[in-house]
């Protein structure tokens, strides 16, 4: 195992990013994929006056159990332990979802050009697939060795079909050297904040859902202003410019949703800092 995770970290400090590692069982897929769909069909509206789809895509961990308890799964966990250390924090957790047939797509980018965490490297995205994630079904495409270097301008589209808050993209991505990162029911990809990568159109016949989960360290604020909220999920509880919040007690508990509002707020100037038109992902009563 510990070669394996040699070998692991030696990809993604290298590339920027490895795809095909294994995360959930395909039972734990089949129960969390029920579970989505069954949000879905009893909750659509959400509660507290975000929709559930802002919730699927906003700090989900805040409210929803099953998304908190996700961002603690020990094969997860181990992967992200050899790259980051051994003090884990859970900052978000999302879902990405393009029904069958959909145009929706996710333009090139770097996560943490707008988390407000400067350029660190304590910090990775495990990327877990619920569905199968094949090239026709949009699975994400990367530039190898792109995390190498800072973080590049990025230009808000606010595109109607792109899944990202702002539409945000790269320009001039040389896309002959991406890669595909093709993922089965339950395998992962772990990638940095800096590194390029996007994804394509569902041209499938299921649905593709992805569960992305973004995991620092304590260290990210060390230099960065103002404070933030994540979930310790390994190691030590931190301290500093951190508010450490446990996960959601229950489905929508009302002391959660109190919580999520406060998080939004406190979140918001940084993740729609310089965008050049109105970021609804990151406000009360979105229904993006």
């Amino acid at each position: 195992m510990l070669d394996q995770l040699d070998k692991v970290v030696a990809t993604y400090n290298a590339d920027g990013f490895v795809a095909g590692l294994p995360a959930l069982s395909l039972s734990e897929v089949e129960e969390m994929r029920a579970y989505i769909e069954w949000l879905e069909a009893r909750h659509a509206p959400g509660a507290g006056g975000h929709s559930l789809a802002q919730f699927f895509r906003v700090n989900g961990h805040v409210v929803i159990p099953a998304l908190a308890q996700a961002a603690r799964h020990p094969t997860i966990l181990a992967a992200v332990e050899a790259i980051l250390g051994p003090n884990l924090l859970a900052w978000s957790v999302e879902l990405f979802i393009k029904e069958p047939g959909s145009a929706k797509t996710v333009s090139w980018h770097q996560d943490i050009t707008y988390w407000g965490m400067g350029e660190t490297n304590d910090e990775v995205t495990a990327w877990v697939a619920l569905s199968e994630v094949s090239q026709a079904a949009g699975c994400m495409r990367f530039l190898p060795g792109s995390h190498l270097g800072g973080v590049v301008p990025h230009t808000d589209t606010f595109a109607e079909d792109n899944l990202l808050s702002r539409g945000q993209e790269i320009a001039g991505v040389d896309e002959a050297r991406a890669v595909y990162g093709p993922l089965a029911p339950g395998q992962m990809s772990l990638h940095h904040g800096r590194c390029f990568h996007a994804s394509g159109p569902n041209q499938g016949t299921d649905r593709r859902i992805g569960l992305a989960i973004r995991y620092v360290t304590p260290a990210v604020r060390d230099h960065a202003p103002g404070r933030d909220w994540a979930m310790p999920v390994r190691g030590e509880v931190p301290r500093g410019g951190w508010d450490c919040i446990v996960g959601a007690r229950g489905l929508f508990d009302p002391a959660d949703l109190a919580l999520y509002d406060r998080i939004l707020m406190g979140q918001s100037a940084a993740l729609s800092a310089g965008a050049t038109g109105k970021v609804a992902l990151y406000e009360k009563g979105s229904a993006t």
